[in-house]
């Protein structure tokens, strides 16, 4: 075989090589990509049928029952606009209280029920997801000190 022709091997096969890498890399990127709505965007269908995604919010005031299997949870989430359904089977997060803000990873279900894997409960006093603040800070029920009040007090 020529010098050339080999040349021309190694960089066919090293090509062929990259492409396998890259879309290798792409597929795994796609699985982990996680996107966040808010339950106004959820209402105005943005969200893909059957895809995960985080859905971010307050937990509504008085929303909160445990379900008669003991174990199960389910509540509403709400941007102060629209409130969506939570249904989340396990242990809530010690800091998952009513009014505070949550992040929720799950499925939204033909019901309109969001089907929840995994909650997040806000770590200190100035968390709160971008979307939700920026949308907070829109409608001017956000504090300067960086927390938002509860949907009820700012209703009122």
């Amino acid at each position: 075989m020529r010098p050339k022709r080999r040349r021309l091997a190694f960089l066919s096969v090293g090509l062929v090589l990259l492409g396998v890498a890259v879309a290798l890399v792409l597929t795994a990127l796609e699985d982990g990509v996680t996107f966040f709505y808010t339950p106004s965007k959820v209402a105005a269908n943005e969200v893909p049928a059957g895809q995960q995604f985080r859905l971010g919010g307050l937990v509504e005031t008085g929303s909160r029952k445990t379900l008669e299997d003991g174990v199960s949870v389910a509540f509403r989430v709400t941007d102060c606009v629209r409130s969506l359904p939570v249904v989340y089977r396990g242990v809530l997060p010690d800091l998952f209280r009513e009014g505070q803000g949550v992040v929720a990873i799950g499925r939204l279900e033909a019901s309109g029920v969001f089907r929840a894997d995994t909650i997040l409960a806000k770590h200190d006093e100035n968390y709160m997801p971008k979307d939700l603040a920026d949308q907070l800070k829109e409608q001017g029920q956000w504090h300067a000190d960086g927390g938002g009040k509860p949907c009820a007090e700012a209703k009122s």
